[in-house]
C-alpha cells in the first residue's frame, strides 16, 4: 500500500522533471542533474523506508530522505536566485518546504519511539 507521503513524493519528483526539462533546453546540464538527483531520491528513499526491516532502517532512510530534500532546496534556490529559468521556482520551493517539514517530523518522531 502507497503511503500520502510517497504519493507526494512521487508527485513531487514528476513536477521537478518539468523544471529539469527547461533547464536542460537552456543547456543548464549541471544544475538539471544535481536537481534531479536530488529530487527524486527523496521519493525513492521514502519507499526504501517503507520497506525497512527494522526501526533504525526506517529512520535511516527518512534522514537521508530529508537530507535529499534539503539539497532539493539548496539547488532550486540557486536556480531562482541566479535567474537561470524564467519559470517561477516558488513553487517547487514551497514543495520542497513542505517535505522537509514532514520528514522531519518523522525522523524526530521515530526516534523518540526508540
Amino acid at each position: 500500500m502507497t503511503s500520502i507521503l510517497e504519493n507526494k513524493s512521487f508527485e513531487f519528483s514528476l513536477s521537478i522533471i518539468s523544471l529539469v526539462k527547461l533547464l536542460r533546453d537552456q543547456h543548464e546540464f549541471i544544475f538539471a542533474n544535481q536537481l534531479l538527483r536530488s529530487a527524486t531520491s527523496i521519493g525513492a528513499n521514502v519507499c526504501e523506508a517503507g520497506a525497512g526491516q527494522t526501526k533504525k532502517d526506517f529512520i535511516a532512510k527518512m534522514a537521508i530522505a530529508s537530507k535529499e530534500a534539503g539539497e532539493t532546496r539548496y539547488w532550486s534556490r540557486l536556480i531562482k536566485e541566479a535567474k537561470i529559468v524564467e519559470s517561477p521556482v516558488n513553487s517547487y520551493l514551497e514543495d520542497t518546504e513542505e517535505l522537509i517539514k514532514i520528514l522531519t517530523k518523522i525522523v524526530k518522531t521515530s526516534q523518540l519511539k526508540t
